[in-house]
């Protein structure tokens, strides 16, 4: 059993080998650390820990350095938060304030994060199932293309090009305009879906040349709606796996790949748990489902919403989780005030 002492010196051990990549020994704690007891004394605390596979020896005759299984018990039951400087919390105010749409917030969300942590920062777009649709535009391109642009009142502006049977003029724009917005505008997005299949889902039928280009028109609208209900990431610092290479002990290509494909992300986001206060963590081998037991993920809610949109870090195990997790938290409020204040103005 680890006593409260040796829980201090795996405090010491994560801390030290975070800040140096150096497999740490019972004098360096000594040196580094007011104990008050010998090196002898450290290093029985250290047998132990090691006897609970909270830390291990990488080389014979070598100092000791944490196991996945001792990150988990230091986010767990020793990390403490640090907090963001002033000067790093309103350079994050005032990047995040110049943001124009939802689009813009998050891509200015994942720079600042990666750039504040230097690890791989991740953002969740905030769930659709509560938005509405509040405007439909169409804009005649010439010949027979039609821009359709979406806009819900969570701050998505979508732009899409319907290619219809024939070219519309301005009194046909005007139609298929009001049209559309009588059918969708101050409707569910998840109600929007299925009010077009209903409208498109026998394909062309009979009628006038404004059904047919409505049914052009909706049918894209359709698709872009779709995608609006699928789960997004927004990433940013994928070239930090490359600087951090020397920090995994295996290849970095299974997180290139996740980076990639995004899918295994949001899985392994949507099964983290969080804690009360809104963070999680996954590290190491406990990502094996999701052949990531190189990395550790750290995350946080930040929507407001039941389920909860994530914003979070993907890098190796050995990372300053104190700051790291702090971060997170710093940056999901920021995010969360932001979009309520948004919510709040319309």
């Amino acid at each position: 059993m680890v006593t409260a002492r040796g829980l201090q010196v795996l405090r010491a051990i994560v801390q030290d080998y975070v800040d140096t990549r150096e497999p740490v020994g019972s004098k360096a704690i000594v040196d580094r650390h007011a104990f008050g007891v010998s090196a002898a004394t450290i290093r029985n605390d250290m047998a132990l820990l090691e006897d609970e596979e909270l830390i291990a020896a990488p080389h014979t005759s070598s100092g000791r350095v944490p196991t996945d299984k001792g990150y988990r018990v230091f986010v767990d039951h020793l990390a403490e938060l640090r907090p963001l400087s002033s000067a790093q919390r309103n350079a994050i105010t005032s990047f995040l304030d110049e943001a124009g749409d939802l689009d813009d917030l998050l891509a200015r969300t994942v720079r600042a994060l990666t750039q504040l942590t230097g690890q791989v920062a991740i953002v969740q777009y905030p769930s659709f199932a509560r938005a509405n649709l509040t405007h439909v535009e169409l804009v005649a391109l010439g010949g027979p293309r039609v821009l359709v642009i979406l806009v819900t009142d969570t701050g998505r502006v979508s732009q899409r090009i319907a290619i219809v049977p024939a070219e519309p003029d301005d009194g046909d724009v005007f139609q298929l305009r009001a049209r559309v917005s009588a059918l969708l505008v101050g409707r569910g997005v998840g109600d929007c879906v299925q009010i077009v299949a209903a409208q498109v889902s026998d394909g062309p039928r009979p009628g006038s040349m404004i059904d047919a280009l409505a049914d052009g028109v909706l049918r894209v609208v359709g698709e872009e709606l779709e995608e609006f209900r699928q789960d997004r990431l927004v990433m940013a610092g994928a070239a930090t796996l490359a600087k951090r290479e020397s920090d995994f002990r295996g290849s970095i290509y299974p997180l290139l790949e996740a980076i990639e494909e995004q899918v295994t992300l949001l899985r392994l986001m949507s099964e983290m748990v969080a804690d009360e206060q809104g963070l999680s963590a996954s590290i190491g081998r406990e990502n094996e489902p999701f052949g990531l037991v190189e990395a550790s993920v750290l995350a946080s809610r930040y929507d407001g919403t039941t389920g909860g949109a994530r914003v979070g870090l993907l890098g190796p195990t050995r990372m300053d989780y104190s700051s790291n997790l702090a971060a997170v938290r710093a940056v999901a409020h920021y995010l969360t005030r932001m979009l309520e204040d948004d919510d709040s103005a319309r």
